[in-house]
């Protein structure tokens, strides 16, 4: 265990005095690392989102249970986990231990073996629409799979969107993510997809349609004017890459009757919400069944896996080869090793429940310790992810309702945070993991309650 971490634990745990004006931090080394790697990687990093750290993207070293360490040795009580995938904490010693073991196997035999069958059968058992499953890398790689087999299987070219979700950097999903302002985004009956990089073929925006998200009455006029051309309509059965807003009650449902009278895909993005809001997602959570769904993230703590999923019918042309589905890696002994090691973790200590007892006492005294410092701190989520940010509204059901947050000063939150040693992703996403103690999360409360009372 590192030392740095168990003395802070150890004042943590016993409640010592907490005085986040005493501290201070270096970065240093992290910003001559990261000079260096501009010299070889582009832009310095090989993700674009790992830009987002200030004063500079920090290099990290180590990371165990609930905290990390950055090459500064600034030790951090964690809640990016990576962007989500750790849900056990980071380097979980039976999830090592199985990969290990996996590992003297064979790394890759680019062909089926056992443990891939055993995890695919795990998977039955567990997510309500897995009648079948195909193993991929990523989300991106699964979510344009799971839209192929949609256009294939009904022969029509669209597929139905939400501005704000996350489908994966590819060309036909990378519009309508994000928007500089409400302006840009055109009326909420006809939105302008805002293009999220450089580089779009035109041609990319016929392939959907865009629509606000969590307001039925709209997606029923737009199948309505549209349904004959619409494959698939996909969603985050959450939205968590803007906020953390869960639907509202029916919205899933009418969603999944939508789909059904037209006779397109309902699919579910799972890459968040799989295995974290309950062991077979947010299907079974909040007790809908899609057609296709995708898995990824928190399924392998942080291996590279991820699955399409679905009913037979719509999951029939990968099963015959005429859609086309393939990947040298797909499937390799440790990335499976460590999803079986993680979901038969999840399940043996019941650690979704563990999830959502840690998030709500997080939510709880977030809320509260904005109330009692004066703070428009608005804090939403199911509990096992978390969103907080600043506005003078709790009225946020959609992304048009996420750009009225004062984004200026939830950087200011976050980096406040950060000098503190508790890490939040950039855009105010906060992941809980069963590594975390209701102690730390505590902690965590008294931070940023610390935060809010200096906060302008």
């Amino acid at each position: 265990m590192f030392l740095q971490r168990t003395r802070v634990s150890i004042l943590r745990q016993w409640g010592c005095c907490f005085n986040p004006g005493a501290m201070t931090k270096s970065y240093e080394r992290s910003r001559a690392l990261f000079e260096r790697a501009r010299k070889s990687l582009a832009g310095g990093v090989s993700s674009e989102f790992r830009k987002f750290n200030s004063p500079h993207p920090f290099v990290y070293a180590r990371g165990e249970g609930s905290h990390v360490v950055d090459v500064d040795e600034n030790d951090y009580l964690d809640f990016t986990l990576s962007q989500g995938p750790l849900i056990l904490g980071h380097s979980h010693p039976e999830v090592l231990a199985r990969v290990e073991r996996a590992s003297r196997d064979g790394q890759l035999y680019a062909a089926l073996h056992l443990g891939e069958i055993e995890l695919a059968e795990t998977l039955q058992r567990l997510i309500p629409g897995a009648e079948l499953i195909r193993f991929n890398l990523s989300g991106s790689e699964a979510d344009h799979a799971a839209l192929r087999v949609a256009r294939a299987v009904t022969g029509r070219p669209k597929f139905l969107r939400f501005e704000g979700h996350y489908h994966g950097w590819f060309d036909n999903v990378a519009f309508a993510i994000g928007a500089p302002n409400l302006d840009a985004m055109g009326p909420r009956e006809a939105p302008t997809a805002v293009a999220w990089s450089q580089g779009l073929p035109d041609a990319a925006r016929g392939e959907f349609i865009t629509c606000p998200w969590n307001d039925l009455a709209l997606v029923e006029r737009v199948m309505a004017a549209h349904g004959h051309e619409i494959a698939a309509i996909i969603t985050e059965p959450v939205m968590c890459n803007a906020g953390c807003i869960e639907p509202r009650p029916g919205y899933l449902q009418g969603l999944r009757a939508l789909a059904d009278r037209y006779g397109c895909a309902l699919i579910f993005d799972e890459v968040i919400t799989g295995f974290r809001i309950a062991l077979g997602g947010a299907q079974s959570y909040y007790g809908v069944t899609p057609d296709l769904s995708v898995f990824a993230k928190a399924m392998a703590n942080g291996y590279p896996i991820s699955a399409i999923v679905g009913r037979q019918r719509w999951m029939q042309p990968i099963a015959e080869g005429k859609v086309v589905h393939a990947g040298t890696m797909n499937a390799g002994n440790a990335t499976v090793a460590a999803a079986q090691a993680t979901i038969d973790i999840l399940e043996r200590d019941n650690v979704n429940a563990r999830l959502h007892r840690l998030g709500r006492r997080l939510i709880d005294g977030l809320r509260e310790a904005a109330r009692a410092t004066g703070q428009n701190a608005v804090v939403l989520g199911p509990g096992p992810m978390a969103h907080l940010g600043f506005a003078d509204t709790d009225q946020i059901f959609d992304f048009r309702d996420t750009l009225r947050y004062d984004k200026a000063k939830g950087a200011r939150f976050i980096n406040a945070m950060q000098e503190h040693g508790v890490r939040v992703i950039g855009r105010g996403l906060w992941y809980i993991s069963g590594a975390h103690t209701e102690g730390e999360i505590d902690h965590a409360i008294a931070t940023a309650r610390a935060v809010f009372e200096t906060l302008v």
